[in-house]
């Protein structure tokens, strides 16, 4: 019996803890998603950002498992690098470039260059391949590997080519035309949801999300207590949701219906 009754209670112990740590993911999804586009922005437009949030929230449930609150470090603070840090290992892991493409990038790039310094032109295929020491051929090919992975360079055309405006290529997904409208309309629905909080509200949102400041430097701005600024937060969270449902927005994928 005396076993039972410890094993339950290991048990029950073990839910509450994971129950915490699922609230803890829950209201910091948010991040996971700003920190994978910002380093979204400094890679090549067929990385899918849905991958790199996909990592980042396992890299979240790693920081909640891990978190030790005895340590006075703010769970944010700690978490948004266990959250980048899985994001560039799963980059890393999925070599979206091999080093040999990475490479022949720089090599193609300087190239270009040097080419088009000398000749004040653009360098033809039959020109480029020469001084890359290969045939015009496997030239063209690199050319087509280096598209595949997002590594083509703008600068390199054929003489036939000389009157037509640079290469185009595909935008990123979050910089697109649609794309865009939709987050300008996020944002202003955001908004107006904001101004429904009372001013210091507002203020903690403002600082967490816009200027990325921790909730021990809130509190410092404020004069309060980090404690106190989490639970602000928390309810400036809570009310934005009514006030967002209330509009019949349930979900950001509300403005790319």
């Amino acid at each position: 019996m005396a076993k039972n009754s410890t094993a339950k209670r290991k048990t029950e112990n073990e839910g509450s803890r994971l129950a915490k740590r699922d609230r803890v993911v829950l209201d910091h999804l948010p991040l996971v998603r700003a920190i994978a586009v910002r380093v979204h922005e400094n890679l090549p437009v067929h990385v899918e950002v849905d991958d790199m949030i996909h990592a980042g929230i396992l890299g979240l449930f790693d920081a909640a498992d891990k978190y030790d609150p005895d340590k006075q470090v703010a769970f944010s603070s700690y978490a948004k690098h266990r959250i980048k840090g899985a994001i560039l290992d799963s980059l890393r892991q999925s070599d979206w470039a091999s080093r040999d493409l990475r490479r022949r990038h720089k090599q193609v790039e300087a190239a270009a260059r040097d080419l088009s310094a000398v000749l004040q032109r653009t360098p033809t295929d039959a020109e480029m391949a020469e001084k890359l020491g290969i045939d015009v051929e496997r030239w063209r090919q690199t050319m087509i590997d280096l598209r595949n992975v997002g590594l083509t360079s703008a600068s390199t055309r054929g003489a036939d080519q000389d009157d037509l405006p640079a290469r185009e290529f595909p935008s990123k997904p979050e910089t697109q035309p649609d794309s865009m409208c939709a987050q300008e309309q996020m944002r202003s629905v955001l908004g107006d949801a904001m101004k429904t909080l009372p001013e210091r509200y507002q203020k903690v949102v403002s600082l967490y999300y816009t200027n990325e400041m921790t909730m021990k430097e809130i509190g410092g701005v404020l004069g309060i207590n980090e404690s106190r600024v989490s639970q602000i937060h928390k309810s400036a969270l809570e009310k934005m949701a009514v006030v967002l449902h209330s509009t019949g927005i349930h979900s950001s994928q509300a403005f790319f219906a």
